[in-house]
């Protein structure tokens, strides 16, 4: 018999996990240039991103808010993206020519680096809706964390990406994620 509790529960997460990883592998992309990148942070590396949202708390309550969040998740998905152009002209970026976003140096802003070509920024975002939807589909309580991105980007996870948003995971009687 098999009960229900902490490392089966885990274990779960691990494996659903796992299933959104290749979820957001196969979402589409645009023009088919995958700059998607990806991973699962547990254990010692999530209480870092946990402890960076915590100390954070003077810029925005909710950074606090959200690294309590993260600590309670069993795991934490990463979702970046890298915002290189797809050649397209079409000045969702802010400038004329995609070779002009190309030609003009990314810049760390406050909590992500950019310009961004704003085709990559949507592919990030059908990989988050993706990640979300299988999520939900195998049960586990997840939400979009800007600040968790905020935090790994901040820390150097998936140093190839300029954006980043984090997923974290959890089984729970009830979602922690929503009743904050």
């Amino acid at each position: 018999m098999i009960l229900a509790g902490s490392p089966t529960e885990y274990e779960a997460v691990m494996e659903a996990a796992k299933l959104i990883l290749a979820s957001i592998r196969t979402a589409p992309k645009s023009r088919g240039r995958d700059t998607i990148c990806s991973c699962i942070v547990t254990g010692a590396e999530k209480q870092k991103v946990a402890d960076w949202l915590i100390a954070r708390k003077e810029k925005a309550a909710f950074f606090e808010r959200d690294g309590i969040c993260v600590e309670k998740a069993q795991a934490l998905i990463l979702v970046g993206v890298k915002g290189e152009p797809v050649d397209l002209n079409c000045g969702g970026c802010g400038f004329k020519t995609c070779q002009e976003l190309r030609s003009t140096q990314k810049i760390q802003g406050t909590d992500f680096t950019g310009p961004n070509c704003i085709f990559k920024l949507m592919d990030l975002g059908v990989a988050l809706g993706s990640a979300a939807k299988t999520a939900s589909l195998l049960n586990v309580d997840n939400r979009l964390f800007y600040t968790a991105g905020t935090a790994a980007h901040a820390l150097g996870f998936l140093e190839e990406a300029d954006v980043i948003i984090g997923i974290p995971l959890v089984l729970a009687g009830k979602n922690p994620f929503f009743d904050r």
